[in-house]
Protein backbone atom coordinates (compact mmCIF):
# COMPACT_ATOMS: atom_id res chain seq x y z
CA UNK A 1 0.00 0.00 0.00
CA UNK A 2 1.92 3.42 -1.20
CA UNK A 3 1.54 6.30 0.55
CA UNK A 4 -1.41 7.88 -1.12
CA UNK A 5 -3.29 5.26 -0.63
CA UNK A 6 -2.73 5.24 2.82
CA UNK A 7 -3.74 8.82 2.38
CA UNK A 8 -6.93 8.23 1.01
CA UNK A 9 -7.51 5.73 3.56
CA UNK A 10 -7.14 8.37 6.72
CA UNK A 11 -9.09 11.03 4.73
CA UNK A 12 -12.11 8.67 4.47
CA UNK A 13 -11.67 7.78 7.85
CA UNK A 14 -10.76 10.66 9.46
CA UNK A 15 -12.55 13.58 7.84
CA UNK A 16 -12.83 16.24 10.78
CA UNK A 17 -8.96 16.09 11.20
CA UNK A 18 -8.10 16.02 7.66
CA UNK A 19 -10.61 19.08 7.48
CA UNK A 20 -8.32 20.99 10.76
CA UNK A 21 -5.01 20.42 9.03
CA UNK A 22 -5.66 21.52 5.92
CA UNK A 23 -7.56 24.90 7.80
CA UNK A 24 -4.29 25.02 9.66
CA UNK A 25 -2.16 24.59 6.64
CA UNK A 26 -4.15 27.27 4.63
CA UNK A 27 -3.28 29.69 8.27
CA UNK A 28 0.34 29.41 7.76
CA UNK A 29 0.40 29.65 4.18
CA UNK A 30 -1.72 32.75 4.26
CA UNK A 31 0.37 35.18 6.12
CA UNK A 32 3.77 33.95 4.61
CA UNK A 33 2.43 34.63 1.25
CA UNK A 34 0.16 37.66 1.44
CA UNK A 35 1.67 39.96 4.30
CA UNK A 36 5.10 40.35 1.27
CA UNK A 37 2.98 41.10 -1.20
CA UNK A 38 1.12 43.90 0.65
CA UNK A 39 4.33 45.14 1.94
CA UNK A 40 5.80 45.51 -1.87
CA UNK A 41 2.93 47.61 -2.35
CA UNK A 42 3.81 51.24 -2.00
CA UNK A 43 -0.18 52.17 -0.98
CA UNK A 44 -0.06 51.12 2.56
CA UNK A 45 1.47 54.81 3.96
CA UNK A 46 1.11 55.72 7.20
CA UNK A 47 -2.10 58.11 8.24
CA UNK A 48 -1.52 60.93 10.58
CA UNK A 49 -3.25 60.44 13.90
CA UNK A 50 -5.86 63.32 14.11
CA UNK A 51 -4.94 65.61 17.55
CA UNK A 52 -6.23 65.34 20.55
CA UNK A 53 -8.79 68.10 20.54
CA UNK A 54 -10.34 67.46 17.64
CA UNK A 55 -11.28 63.83 18.84
CA UNK A 56 -12.87 65.45 22.06
CA UNK A 57 -14.33 67.70 19.99
CA UNK A 58 -15.91 65.43 17.58
CA UNK A 59 -17.02 63.23 20.47
CA UNK A 60 -18.64 66.05 22.51
CA UNK A 61 -19.92 68.67 19.59
CA UNK A 62 -17.66 71.59 20.72
CA UNK A 63 -15.81 73.46 18.69
CA UNK A 64 -11.90 73.29 20.49
CA UNK A 65 -11.12 76.70 18.97
CA UNK A 66 -14.34 78.84 20.34
CA UNK A 67 -13.34 77.50 24.06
Amino acid sequence: MGVMDRLKVFVVQEPVITASCLIAGFGLFLPAVVRPILDSFDSAKQVEPPTLTDVVAGVTGKNPKST
